[in-house]
């Protein structure tokens, strides 16, 4: 357990649980009324410290600059959510809650609690070690904490969509112009000379005869072949561009009140 004198060095400090993990920073104190010892500490937990969560420092130690508590990190968090009074106490109801979520014994603690002159739990100041207690039990002192929220944007990896490749087959009409050739006849005639007289008057003076020639000519003929032409892949490329984040932070200010000396205006 730690004691008044340490508190200020408690608050707004990390708070680690039994495996050395962090669960947040340190809130709030509550004091036990019937002996002033520190008996809760309440930690801001969860997205930016949105939540605060009470846990018993009955075995709770300070190391160097943190306070380490004998609970796992997800059972803080988990803790009922409790409602304080106007007063900075916490109600019956409120205590026994948290007495059976952590496994404390109920009925030696209320017992402790309730002895005359005892009101339950009630909130300890920012610095409670150096100051006195008012009649309701919280903790008084001559200065305050000023606090402010600050605002931690981080990144989440999510999934938007997904790429394929597919192959198809589609026909596509070609044109391509090719020479053809082909085979024609031309008659030719030529005088009788004395260079072909022997070859013409080989055959009889008078008679029938027929000659024949065959003709050829070329056609088209079309054939397809499959050739690789390229290759394709995916290949996901990560792109890094700027967002601006808003949101709203609250932050606590400090006004002095009084009235000014008279003697000392003008000067």
């Amino acid at each position: 357990m730690i004691t008044r004198e340490q508190i200020p060095t408690v608050l707004d400090h990390p708070v680690y649980d039994a495996e050395g993990r962090k669960v947040g920073d340190a809130k709030h104190v509550y004091l036990d009324d019937a002996t002033g010892l520190p008996e809760w500490v309440t930690v801001k937990t969860g997205l930016f410290g949105s939540g605060e969560s009470f846990v018993p420092i009955k075995d709770a130690a300070v190391v160097q600059d943190h306070l380490e508590v004998p609970y796992p990190k997800d059972r803080i968090k988990d803790a009922p959510n409790i409602d304080v009074d106007g007063d900075g106490h916490l109600s019956e109801r409120e205590e026994r809650r948290l007495y059976e979520y952590y496994g404390i014994d109920w009925d030696d603690a209320w017992q402790r609690a309730n002895q005359p002159g005892a009101g339950g739990w009630a909130q300890a100041g920012t610095d409670a070690g150096t100051g006195g207690e008012t009649d309701t039990g919280r903790v008084r002192d001559d200065a305050m904490t000023r606090s402010e929220e600050e605002m931690h944007v981080g990144t989440e990896r999510r999934e938007v969509g997904r790429a394929r490749l597919r192959k198809y087959v589609v026909t596509e009409e070609v044109q391509q112009t090719i020479p053809l050739r082909h085979e024609e006849v031309r008659v030719e005639r030529e005088p009788i000379t004395d260079a072909n007289r022997d070859r013409a008057m080989s055959g009889p003076e008078i008679s029938e005869a027929e000659y024949e020639v065959t003709l050829h000519e070329e056609r088209p003929v079309v054939e397809t072949r499959a050739v690789p032409v390229e290759r394709v892949s995916l290949t996901p490329e990560e792109v890094t561009e700027e967002e601006t984040v808003v949101g709203e932070i609250r932050k606590e200010h400090i006004d002095v009140e009084g009235e000014e000396d008279p003697r000392r205006r003008g000067r």
